[in-house]
């Protein structure tokens, strides 16, 4: 299978702070990969650099096309959404005005209306929301609503950031099955970072663990999992 995103010696950090350390990996088109690592590893900062939203160096491909050096804008166009941790949401804005600002770079505008009823198809809630002030839905809500802005973009891959952060299980487990779903049904490429390891290599087909900003292990899921190292940190047992 060929690969949708293709980094190659990836630095990145914030004013004087280096936090990515010459990062190599690539993702599969039609795949969920995920990245695993303690609190400041360097998760965040590796989605934020992939969008060129802080300094970075190296060289990174999406569908064979150089987009390091590019504006996020441009990046976003060309089909890599992110959901930021902390949601993002606009929280004067109503769920649909919010929906709307998603499909912004989209001119076909059947498909769009289209895909307005695909996400509220895959969370009823927020048709239920449509006219809602965003910033008064629950945070299960504008979770679904962020994972749902992004979808209005029609990614080729989604870069998912802490998605369950907050949310009570039974909201995970409904997240998780709609990620579950696009990824199989609609072929959207994800890429996430999850505190909650084992829900992780659940859905996800890969796996690297991040440490200090670098890449100390990769492979898949299964391989991960049976690694005693990843098993006593985290999972648990």
């Amino acid at each position: 299978m060929a690969a949708l995103l293709e980094v190659r010696n990836l630095h990145a950090g914030y004013g004087a702070t280096s936090v990515l350390h010459g990062l190599d990996f690539s993702i599969e088109e039609g795949t969920i990969t995920t990245l695993l690592g303690a609190n400041g590893a360097g998760k965040t900062t590796t989605l934020r650099a992939l969008c060129n939203m802080i300094r970075t160096s190296g060289e990174v491909r999406f569908a064979g096309e150089r987009v390091d050096g590019r504006s996020t804008e441009d990046i976003v166009r060309l089909g890599i959404a992110h959901v930021p941790d902390g949601r993002g949401t606009f929280t004067s804005l109503t769920t649909e005005e919010n929906l709307r600002l998603g499909a912004f770079a989209r001119r076909d505008k059947a498909a769009t209306a289209q895909d307005y009823e695909r996400v509220y198809r895959l969370f009823p809630i927020l048709k239920e929301r449509r006219a809602q002030q965003a910033g008064t839905l629950s945070g299960g809500q504008q979770q679904m609503l962020a994972v749902s802005r992004a979808l209005m973009l029609r990614p080729r891959l989604l870069l998912l950031d802490e998605p369950s952060f907050g949310l009570a299980p039974l909201i995970v487990k409904e997240i998780f099955a709609v990620m579950r779903e696009i990824n199989r049904e609609q072929k959207v490429t994800i890429l996430l970072v999850e505190q909650n390891a084992a829900m992780a290599l659940n859905l996800a087909d890969h796996a690297h663990l991040l440490e200090t900003g670098r890449i100390v292990l990769s492979g898949s899921t299964d391989e991960i999992r049976r690694n005693d190292a990843v098993r006593r940190s985290y999972l648990g047992y």
